[in-house]
């Protein structure tokens, strides 16, 4: 047989190739390679994670509305709540003063008033008082400003030739300060106007000590000598030195003999009013 050349044996051994795809024989022990299996393993464990993980998302989401919509609800029913109680201060600030205008005799007729009085300056502060929702601070001065020149209107109201005066640093305390201060000096610029004649004046000022001083100062006849804020039977008193203790401060007071005038003094740290606060 004769030889074979060089390229017709390459041209040989490619036919005899084959031509077909590998085809795992019938008799190999293994199922499958094992680093494929592995890789089949971990895409099925990654797959349930996230179909985990996208039900978990739904979840959340679900219940960010349903908080969302609760929040919205709330703040609807508060909005109403108010609108009722201002609705309900006013109604019992007429029938008191309709009733003093009626009664005979002039002390309950005075004490009369001095409700309607009080009832609708708890309208006028809660008025004031709801500008400061959602807000953590308040300037002190100017919110006070504002609250005095609705006790004006009303003190004019009861022909009561009273001047009230605000003055004092500018200062920003938290609104949970802010809001029991509001109703302190209500009170005190209430009471001294029942006594004083001329110029009430409304101050905030830095204490020496530290922290601050809000002092409401009249020019009426004075304290008599034996006064005692803790043992007194007035109600506005009473308020006052329980909003006081509510925010950490202390009340002083002076009243010099023989000379007219009186001045009450809240004290309050800024360690008071952060504790407070919280």
């Amino acid at each position: 047989m004769p030889a074979l050349s060089l390229g017709a044996r390459a041209h040989r051994l490619a036919i005899s190739l084959p031509t077909s795809e590998f085809q795992r024989p019938n008799d190999c022990p293994l199922d499958s390679c094992a680093a494929l299996h592995a890789g089949t393993m971990e895409l099925e464990r990654l797959q349930q994670a996230e179909a985990s993980l996208s039900a978990s998302l739904a979840r959340e989401r679900l219940l960010v509305e349903q908080k969302d919509e609760l929040i919205r609800h709330k703040d609807l029913l508060g909005r109403e709540s108010d609108h009722r109680l201002m609705n309900g201060l006013q109604m019992v600030t007429s029938l008191l003063t309709m009733q003093s205008r009626l009664v005979g005799d002039e002390d309950c007729a005075a004490q009369l008033r001095m409700a309607a009085n009080r009832v609708a300056m708890i309208g006028r502060v809660h008025r004031s008082l709801h500008a400061l929702d959602n807000i953590a601070s308040v300037d002190l001065t100017g919110y006070l400003t504002d609250l005095c020149k609705d006790m004006s209107t009303m003190l004019s109201a009861d022909n009561n030739a009273t001047a009230l005066v605000v003055e004092g640093i500018a200062l920003k305390v938290p609104s949970a300060i802010g809001i029991p201060l509001g109703f302190v000096v209500s009170e005190l610029v209430t009471n001294s106007a029942k006594y004083a004649v001329g110029k009430i004046t409304v101050r905030v000022a830095a204490d020496p000590g530290g922290g601050y001083a809000l002092s409401v100062t009249d020019r009426g006849k004075g304290l008599p000598k034996d006064f005692d804020p803790t043992k007194t039977k007035g109600l506005g008193m009473r308020i006052v030195m329980s909003l006081v203790q509510q925010i950490g401060g202390k009340l002083r007071f002076s009243s010099r003999e023989g000379m007219r005038g009186t001045r009450f003094t809240v004290h309050c740290t800024c360690e008071a009013a952060s504790a407070a606060a919280a």
